[in-house]
C-alpha cells in the first residue's frame, strides 16, 4: 500500500512536470507566431492542458478500463470551474475573468461541456454519443475560428516565418512523453486503489484521478496569484473543459463498444448544470468571480463530492 501510493504521487509529479514544459514551450511559439492571447489559450493551451486526459484515456483502453477515462473527463471538467477557478478567487481575493465570446458562444461552449453527464446519464455512453461530442466542438471552432481567421493567420505565418525554436519542439516532444508514461502508472494505480477501497475505477477517476491530471490549470492558477495577475484568460479554463468534451467523443469511438457505470449520474448532472449556471450568471453579470462566489461554486463541488461517496 505505501509503494503504490508513492508510486502514484510520484506520477503525479511527473505528470505536473510534463505538462509544465509543454505549456511553457507552448506559450513562447504561440507568441512567436502572433496568435492571440485568448485563441491560443482556448484551443492549443486547451488541448495541450488536455494532455494528460488523453494519456490516462489511451492507457485505459488498452487496459480495458475505459470507464477510468470517463469519469476522469467528465470529473475534469468539474475540477476546472468549481475548484481551479473558485481556487483562484479565493486566493486572489476575487478574479476578472477577461474573455472575447458572445453570450450565445458562452452559452454554447458551457452546454459543450455540461453535454457528457447529460449523454451518460443513462449509465452508458456509446460510439454514436462520442460523434455527438465531436460534432459539437467542430461547430464551436467554426464559430469562433470564423470572425477570427485563427487557420488563416496561422498557415500564413507559418509559411512566411519557420522560425520556431527547436529547443521549444524538443521540450513539448518530451513532454508528452513524460506525461504518457506517468500516465499509464496513474491507471495502474487507479486500478489498484480502486479495488483496495472497493469503489467502482469510474468514481475513483472521478474525485480522485481527475484531480492529477488537471494539475496543470491548478499551476495556472496558483501562479497567477503568486505573481500578482488577477486577471486572466476565460480561454485557459474554457479550452481545457472543452477538450475534455473532445477528447472523450474521440477516446469513446477509439473504445469501440458502450461503456457502462453504475454510479448516482442524474446528481452528476444536475449539479454540473446547477454550478455552470451559477458561472455564467456571474461573469455575464459583471465579468468577475468573486471570493464568495468563488466560495459558492467550490460549495457545489462539495456537495458532488459527498454525494458521489454514500
Amino acid at each position: 500500500m505505501p509503494g503504490n501510493l508513492l508510486l502514484f504521487i510520484s506520477a503525479l509529479i511527473a505528470v505536473w512536470i510534463g505538462a509544465g514544459m509543454i505549456v511553457t514551450s507552448l506559450d513562447r511559439i504561440a507568441k512567436h507566431l502572433e496568435i492571440s492571447a485568448f485563441a491560443a489559450s482556448f484551443f492549443f493551451l486547451g488541448l495541450l492542458t488536455s494532455l494528460p486526459e488523453m494519456s490516462v484515456g489511451v492507457s485505459s483502453i488498452l487496459e480495458n478500463t475505459p470507464e477510468i477515462f470517463v469519469g476522469d473527463l467528465v470529473g475534469g471538467s468539474m475540477i476546472i470551474f468549481f475548484v481551479v477557478i473558485p481556487l483562484l478567487s479565493v486566493l486572489g481575493n476575487g478574479v476578472k475573468l477577461s474573455h472575447q465570446l458572445t453570450r450565445r458562444k458562452l452559452i454554447f461552449a458551457l452546454y459543450l461541456i455540461g453535454l457528457p453527464t447529460l449523454l451518460i446519464i443513462d449509465n452508458n455512453l456509446t460510439s454514436i454519443e462520442g460523434l455527438v461530442l465531436i460534432f459539437m466542438y467542430i461547430i464551436l471552432f467554426y464559430k469562433m475560428e470564423k470572425k477570427k481567421g485563427l487557420l488563416d493567420h496561422f498557415r500564413d505565418k507559418l509559411a512566411s516565418d519557420r522560425g520556431v525554436t527547436t529547443i521549444s519542439v524538443i521540450k513539448i516532444v518530451l513532454g508528452a512523453f513524460i506525461v504518457l508514461m506517468a500516465s499509464s502508472m496513474l491507471v495502474n494505480s487507479t486500478i489498484y486503489f480502486s479495488q483496495v477501497l472497493n469503489i467502482s475505477p469510474y468514481l475513483f477517476s472521478l474525485l480522485g484521478l481527475s484531480i492529477g491530471t488537471n494539475l496543470p490549470e491548478i499551476s495556472i492558477a496558483i501562479r497567477s496569484v503568486k505573481y500578482g495577475k488577477k486577471d486572466i484568460a476565460l480561454g485557459d479554463y474554457l479550452g481545457s473543459a472543452s477538450a475534455n468534451s473532445l477528447l472523450l467523443g474521440i477516446l469513446a469511438i477509439v473504445n469501440g463498444r458502450t461503456i457502462t457505470f453504475n454510479n448516482h449520474l442524474p446528481v452528476t448532472f444536475m449539479l454540473m448544470t446547477l454550478g455552470l449556471f451559477f458561472f455564467y450568471r456571474f461573469t455575464r453579470s459583471k465579468n468577475d468571480i468573486s471570493r464568495l462566489e468563488g466560495i459558492l461554486l467550490f460549495l457545489v463541488y462539495l456537495t458532488f463530492f459527498v454525494l458521489e461517496m454514500k
